[in-house]
């Protein structure tokens, strides 16, 4: 008997269209969109250079707001032109930031959905808005961080440098005196440090570090995620050749690494070991040369005692 049934294809996926990124993407953000948007203040990251380095969530909670504060209203138009975001925007930042406080939080309490930006990057960082969230917890308000780009932490990635331990500290001081003061207290923290600088100052700022922070690498991340990305690797001392004169332009993040642990051997620790026991306890002297030389003390102490057993 003849069999007339069609055949069927071994895998049901194979019948069904391809969806592609760009699909997908899309049907994400409509369903974004399409939700309600909770009265809150949420905290957005936004690009630090390259548009298209913003999330879907982003985008819906922007084109959702009925409000958007901006560190620069102008600024900020180009991405949400771009991306056909008519949201109300109104400026935020330094100079207005005590008297637009008050503001922001009454259309809070008035279960308004307000959204800050910065020019740049994650708001709050180096940017002003500290006190607004502050204020806001304080009454009870909702604040939700949207994370997305940050400078400090695409120059930190990039580096090559330690990231399991870092200080972020923003902008030195302009003065001299008061930049080297700062360098000297900072030098102590045993992580990676980062740093944002003008392109006027780098010069000038590299070579402090170079004096301060001896032998330490460090990098140099210039227009991170721009057309004229560039990063610079390598000591400070050979990063003062780098960055003198007024070659450097665009925005720029320092990563410095954790000075390094002396290159220390067991008989130059013996001998100081040995030096040092004739004043004080095997067990002082061990937290002693450990501290200087940046080893554990158990390797000192175990030093000692084979120094002991070596005497008998």
């Amino acid at each position: 008997m003849a069999d007339n049934r069609k055949s069927v294809p071994s895998s049901s996926a194979s019948a069904v269209p391809a969806i592609g990124p760009a699909e997908r993407a899309q049907a994400v953000l409509a369903g974004l969109l399409a939700e309600p948007l909770a009265p809150a203040l949420y905290l957005v990251a936004t690009p630090i250079g390259n548009l298209s380095d913003i999330s879907l969530r982003a985008l819906s909670i922007l084109a959702r707001a009925d409000v958007i504060y901006c560190e620069d209203t102008r600024h900020s138009a180009k991405l949400l032109q771009h991306y056909a975001i008519a949201a109300r925007t109104r400026p935020f930042h330094e100079h207005n930031e005590e008297r637009e406080s008050d503001r922001v939080i009454a259309e809070l309490k008035s279960n308004k959905r307000v959204a800050i930006i910065s020019d740049a990057g994650t708001p709050l960082l180096s940017d002003p808005g500290f006190k607004l969230v502050r204020a806001a917890a304080a009454e009870g308000i909702p604040v939700i961080s949207v994370p997305g780009a940050s400078a400090l932490l695409a120059a930190l990635t990039a580096s090559g440098l330690p990231t399991d331990s870092f200080f972020f500290a923003g902008f030195l001081p302009a003065k001299q005196a008061a930049r080297r003061a700062q360098l000297a207290e900072l030098s102590q923290i045993p992580g990676s440090l980062i740093f944002y600088e003008a392109p006027h100052r780098i010069a000038e700022t590299i070579a402090d570090m170079a004096d301060l922070l001896r032998g330490r690498q460090a990098v140099v991340a210039r227009e991170l995620t721009k057309l004229h990305e560039d990063i610079h690797r390598g000591s400070l001392t050979d990063l003062v050749d780098i960055t003198a004169g007024d070659g450097l332009k665009g925005e720029v993040v320092i990563v410095i690494g954790p000075e390094q642990a002396q290159a220390v051997s067991d008989e130059a620790l013996a001998a100081r070991l040995a030096g040092a026991l004739e004043v004080m306890s095997l067990k002082d002297a061990a937290k002693a040369l450990a501290d200087e030389f940046g080893v554990p003390k158990a390797r000192v102490y175990g030093l000692g005692i084979k120094a002991k057993d070596a005497r008998r």
